[in-house]
């Protein structure tokens, strides 16, 4: 059983990028708890930011303000020679497996490369612990003497996970860590990483911007627009009955296994709104169906569902739209 507290707590985490136009906003102000032993969700449409926040984070990408506590510390605030001794805590599954790994490097040196870095195994014990991960990952030992294009895109996909469990995380980034794959070997991978993650009692931050895939592995989900929450909370609870027009968007948008299932359908309208000069009030609002004058007021931020724990909306009219019936 997981345990309720947070491992990691972001707060007010913004990202902004210099470009020739102006400046862009692709994180903006977003606040979010990851609890121990669970998996949460990064979902929205391209451009929302997930994989930004992501890699924030881990500070592969320097975030502009805000703060990352991981187990009581701020990541942000550490000097790179301090971040190196947590990046063995910290790991990232990447979105494209072949890219991702060095094609001039055998996959034992792929593997071990991390293993050296930390000073975690030499000699026999080295090469017993990478047989050990590609056992784990469903590979075989003397693939470790091959090089990544002797191998499928699932096949790669693995390597990168066991990559990535080489030093023993607490906390993994997993960046939709099945798009590029064909749909026959998807199930593989998401099976695979419910599995280790149940078995290593892995905190996991999945980017995903198919529904189906958190879904199946999240306990908790996020859902982003533009940089910013639009609605978060257990996934059951969002999955069951959503509370902002966005996220009741998205569900209608994903395919369901069912022909005879009831569904709403609510279908936008238009493309996602440049970062560079995003609406005022809710971002969302120019897309959304149930927009009104005051939606353009003020800056929505997410806050509590009456009734439901830990479910937060960002819509200001949600209240009305719920007595309605349309949410």
């Amino acid at each position: 059983m997981s345990d309720a507290s947070p491992l990691l707590v972001v707060e007010n985490l913004s990202k902004r990028f210099p470009s020739t136009r102006g400046v862009v906003r692709a994180v903006d102000g977003v606040s979010f708890e990851v609890r121990r032993g669970t998996v949460t969700g990064l979902v929205g449409e391209s451009g929302s930011g997930k994989t930004t926040i992501g890699r924030s984070v881990l500070r592969l990408v320097e975030p502009s303000s805000g703060k990352a506590v991981f187990d009581g510390v701020d990541l942000f605030t550490l000097p790179p020679k301090e971040m190196r001794r947590y990046r063995r805590r910290l790991q990232i599954i990447f979105q494209d497996p072949y890219s991702s790994l060095d094609p001039r490097m055998r996959v034992g040196a792929i593997i071990g490369e991390a293993l050296d870095t930390h000073g975690l195994a030499k000699g026999a014990a080295r090469q017993a612990r990478i047989a050990e991960l590609l056992t784990k990952v469903g590979l075989q030992p003397e693939h470790a003497r091959r090089y990544p294009h002797e191998f499928s895109g699932g096949q790669r996909q693995r390597i990168g996970i066991a990559r990535a469990l080489a030093v023993e995380p607490e906390f993994i980034v997993a960046d939709e860590p099945v798009s590029a794959l064909d749909v026959s070997v998807q199930a593989q991978i998401l099976n695979l990483i419910q599995d280790l993650q149940a078995e290593l009692g892995l905190t996991m931050l999945i980017v995903a911007h198919d529904l189906t895939v958190v879904e199946y592995l999240c306990d908790d989900v996020i859902v982003l627009y533009l940089g910013r929450i639009m609605e978060q909370g257990p996934a059951r609870a969002i999955y069951a009955r959503p509370r902002h027009p966005y996220t009741k968007a998205l569900l209608s948008a994903a395919p369901v296994p069912d022909p005879d299932a009831e569904r709403s359908e609510l279908v936008l309208e238009g493309d996602i709104p440049s970062p560079l000069s995003p609406p005022s009030g809710c971002v969302f609002r120019t897309r959304c169906p149930y927009a009104k004058p005051v939606c353009a007021e003020g800056d929505p931020v997410p806050v509590p569902v009456t009734g439901v724990e830990r479910q937060l909306s960002a819509c200001v009219r949600r209240a009305e739209l719920e007595a309605e019936g349309v949410l």
